[in-house]
C-alpha cells in the first residue's frame, strides 16, 4: 500500500487502509473496462445494456448524457465490466484523474469502457464517504503523483488500488457522509435553479430579438403571421422598426489590447482574460493583475470603465459581459476586445443582450470557422452587425425584462459559488478530522443508500 496520505495527521482511531479494502470481496468487484478490441464501436446499438463512457462522469458526479448502448449478448461476454446503481466508477485518465460518483438507478445495469474502473462498496463501506475522499484533493494529488503520461495522465488500476485512505468507523463515516450530501443536495437545487433561469432566459431572448416589443407593450405577431411587420437583412429577419447597422456605428469606442497579456503580479491593477467572461456574466475566480507601468502601458489605447462591454475573440469566441463597479481600474488581457456604447444610439443593456442573442452568436461562429478554438480578428469585432430598435423605449423594455432574469441567474451563479466553497471547507474538515465528528446514537434503520 502507497502510505503517503498517511503523513497527513489523522485521528488515532482512523486507521489508513489501501482503497482495495473498501472494495467487496470478489474478482469481479473493482476492475476497469474490457480492452478496447472486446467492446468497438460498432457493437454499440441504439438499446440494450447501456455504455458507460468517461464523457458520463463529471468532476464528482454522473452525466446523464452521451447514451449509447450495446446488446446484452455483448454485455454477458464481458460480464465482469457489468456495473450496477449503487457502485463507484473512477477515471482512469482525463482531467480531473480519478474523479469518482456513484451510478445512479437510471438502469438496472451498466457496462464500463476500458477508461473507467468500477469499485463495488463493502457492506460496511459508506459509499458518500468513499465517494467523498476519492474526489478530496488529498486523494487527487496522490492519484497524479503516481500516474503515468505527459499530454494525458493516465493511472493504473493496479496503482489505483494501493493507495492509502482513512477509514473512520462506520458510524463516523455516517456522518460525515450526512453532512456532505446535505450541502451536495443544496448544490444541485442551485444548480437546477440556473439551469431553469438559462432556460427562460434562452426562450425570452429568442422572442424578443426575432419580434421585439409593439407600441403595445406586448410581442409582435410572428412573422408567420404578420409578414408585413418585418424586413429581411444579411442578418435575417427583424422587425421594420428596426435598425441595422456595424457595432462601430452604435459605439463611441471600440478598444482592441496589445496581443498579449501584461506581466502577471502578486497584485495590483485587474488583467481582464477570457476566463473572467462566462454566461454574459464577469467573475473572478481566476483573475490576475499586473503592476501599475503595465496598466499604464497597457490602457494607452483606453482604460477600461465599469459598464464597458468585453468581448472574447477566441477560445471561446464572443462571450460578452459588463466590467463590474468593483473593478474601476482594469486593464484588458490579451483576446478581448472593448465596446463602449454610443447612448445617444443605443442603450448599453440592450446592446449586451444582442450580442448575446442566436443571430449574432451565429454570425461569430461562422466567422471563426465554426470551431471551439476558432478566433475572429479585432477588424471583426469592430464590424460586427448588430440590429436595434429605433424606439428607445422598445430597447428599455427589451433590456429591463432580460436584466429581470438574468439578475436571477447571477444571484443563484453566486450562491452556487459560496456554497461550492463552502463544501471545500467542509471536506478539509470533515475528511483530514480536523473537527471531530458527534456520532448521534442511531434512531433510524440504516439509510446508506440514500446518503
Amino acid at each position: 500500500m502507497n502510505k503517503q496520505l498517511a503523513k497527513r495527521f489523522y485521528p488515532k482511531d482512523w486507521i489508513i487502509a489501501p482503497l482495495s479494502s473498501f472494495a467487496m470481496e470478489g474478482s469481479v468487484n473493482f476492475v476497469d473496462g474490457p480492452f478496447g478490441s472486446d467492446l468497438k464501436v460498432s457493437d454499440y446499438t441504439e438499446s440494450g445494456v447501456r455504455v458507460l463512457q468517461l464523457q458520463n462522469l463529471g468532476d464528482g458526479g454522473f452525466i446523464d448524457d452521451n447514451k449509447i448502448y450495446t446488446t446484452e449478448k455483448k454485455a454477458a461476454q464481458i460480464a465482469r465490466c457489468i456495473t450496477k446503481p449503487g457502485d463507484l466508477i473512477i477515471a482512469k485518465m482525463a482531467e480531473p484523474l480519478a474523479r469518482a460518483a456513484i451510478l445512479p438507478d437510471f438502469e438496472d445495469k451498466y457496462l464500463i469502457v476500458a477508461d473507467l474502473i468500477k469499485l463495488r462498496p463493502r457492506d460496511d463501506v459508506n459509499s458518500y464517504y468513499l465517494v467523498s475522499f476519492i474526489n478530496f484533493s488529498d486523494f487527487r494529488k496522490e492519484a497524479e503523483r503516481l500516474s503515468t503520461g505527459t499530454t494525458r495522465t493516465r493511472i493504473s488500476l493496479s496503482t489505483l488500488k494501493g493507495i492509502g485512505l482513512p477509514k473512520p468507523t462506520r458510524p463516523v463515516q455516517d456522518r460525515i457522509a450526512e453532512v456532505l450530501y446535505c450541502i451536495d443536495q443544496q448544490i444541485e437545487k442551485t444548480e437546477a435553479l440556473i439551469e431553469k433561469y438559462q432556460h427562460i432566459k434562452a426562450g425570452l431572448m429568442h422572442d424578443l430579438f426575432t419580434r421585439g416589443i409593439g407600441a403595445d407593450g406586448k410581442l409582435r405577431s410572428p412573422r408567420e403571421q404578420a409578414p408585413e411587420l418585418y424586413q429581411q437583412t444579411p442578418i435575417g429577419w427583424i422587425p421594420k422598426e428596426w435598425e441595422f447597422a456595424t457595432c462601430v456605428d452604435v459605439c463611441e469606442k471600440v478598444i482592441d489590447c496589445k496581443n498579449r497579456t501584461p506581466p502577471i503580479t502578486p497584485d495590483g491593477y485587474p488583467v481582464i482574460r477570457t476566463p473572467n467572461v462566462r454566461n454574459g456574466i464577469f467573475v473572478d475566480d481566476e483573475l490576475v493583475f499586473t503592476d501599475y507601468h503595465s496598466y499604464f502601458i497597457w490602457t494607452a489605447r483606453g482604460k477600461p470603465e465599469p459598464g464597458d462591454i468585453v468581448i472574447t475573440r477566441e477560445a471561446p469566441v464572443g462571450e460578452v459581459c459588463k466590467i463590474p463597479k468593483r473593478h474601476q481600474h482594469a486593464c484588458l488581457g490579451q483576446r478581448m476586445m472593448l465596446y463602449r456604447t454610443d447612448p445617444s444610439k443605443i442603450v448599453n443593456d440592450f446592446f449586451l443582450y444582442a450580442l448575446q442573442s442566436k443571430a449574432i452568436q451565429n454570425r461569430l461562429d461562422l466567422i471563426s470557422g465554426g470551431s471551439t478554438v476558432g478566433h475572429v480578428r479585432v477588424g471583426d469585432i469592430r464590424s460586427l452587425w448588430i440590429f436595434y430598435p429605433k424606439s428607445e423605449n422598445e430597447q428599455l423594455k427589451i433590456a429591463e425584462s432580460l436584466n429581470n432574469i438574468s439578475h436571477k441567474v447571477e444571484a443563484e451563479i453566486n450562491q452556487l459559488s459560496k456554497l461550492k466553497m463552502q463544501k471545500s471547507g467542509l471536506m478539509h474538515d470533515l475528511l483530514t478530522g480536523k473537527v471531530s465528528i458527534n456520532v448521534k446514537p442511531k434512531t433510524s434503520p440504516e439509510t446508506q443508500a440514500t446518503i
